[in-house]
């Protein structure tokens, strides 16, 4: 089985493939402070709760945006879930991923390993000119051609930031919870028009990117696919009108994809 670590900045998602099945998935909070024997214990916690050995386990790779949490998984996964792989522990950078995406980016080497991933993932999936949206802690958009090459993109503040910013810096903001969306547009209290601020304005800013990508790209926007994917992107997909599917799943599926690649006799 495969051990697919995405380790976000935020959250470190956990994903275990038996072939090419995702059959469990887990999620923990991004601790920089946490040794490799605190992570340890974490995995081997999920792992068991999913009735897993870790005997069982062939396979490890790693993606990462924070390189002090990254020494640490890479020194968890070679003092304890190391011992049956039968490949090496694969690691993704835009040198190991060089042969499945072609990375046009002034600094390669600088791009995100998270957005590598998603872009190989969509790609392969879809093999058209792509947006993929990651709404995560940043909120990027990664534009992939028809011909398979990362073009770059676009990074802002994430949902979760906007929403700490609005309550941290004003004196009357509440904290909401936006799981539940706005009843209108125009809100008639201060926490729907704070709903409507947050999706119906992201989902409009959303739009605007999708607009301008396309002309940028060269690209009617029905030849463009839009993807979704992150933890809040079912939040923001009902808002948007370009958002075309929601791939909640993308980077683990990407990270599934890099190993069988890099892995392959």
């Amino acid at each position: 089985m495969l051990l697919a670590i995405d380790i976000g900045n935020s959250h470190t998602v956990i994903g275990l493939f038996k072939d090419d099945l995702l059959i469990g998935q887990w999620r923990l909070q991004s601790d920089r402070n946490r040794t490799d024997d605190e992570l340890a214990i974490s995995c081997h916690g999920f792992l068991s709760l999913g009735g897993v050995n870790t005997d069982t386990i062939s396979g490890i790779i790693v993606a990462s945006v924070v390189p002090r949490l990254a020494t640490a998984w890479l020194s968890c996964c070679r003092k304890y879930l190391s011992a049956n792989l039968k490949r090496p522990l694969v690691t993704v950078s835009a040198e190991t991923i060089k042969d499945l995406l072609q990375v046009k980016t002034e600094c390669p080497e600088a791009v995100g390993a998270d957005r590598l991933v998603n872009a190989i993932a969509g790609w392969h999936k879809y093999h058209g000119n792509l947006v993929i949206i990651d709404f995560g802690t940043a909120i990027t958009f990664d534009c992939v051609s028809a011909q398979g090459a990362f073009l770059g993109g676009a990074i802002l503040p994430g949902i979760a930031i906007a929403l700490e910013a609005l309550s941290a810096r004003t004196a009357q903001l509440p904290t909401i919870d936006i799981g539940v969306g706005p009843e209108k547009v125009i809100g008639i209290n201060t926490v729907q028009a704070m709903k409507s601020g947050i999706l119906h304005g992201y989902g409009s800013l959303v739009d605007g990117m999708i607009h301008k990508i396309s002309l940028e790209m060269g690209c009617a926007k029905k030849e463009l696919i839009v993807i979704a994917t992150g933890g809040m992107a079912h939040l923001i997909a009902p808002y948007s009108q370009s958002i075309g599917k929601l791939e909640p799943m993308l980077t683990l599926e990407g990270l599934y994809l890099i190993h069988s690649r890099q892995t392959a006799p």
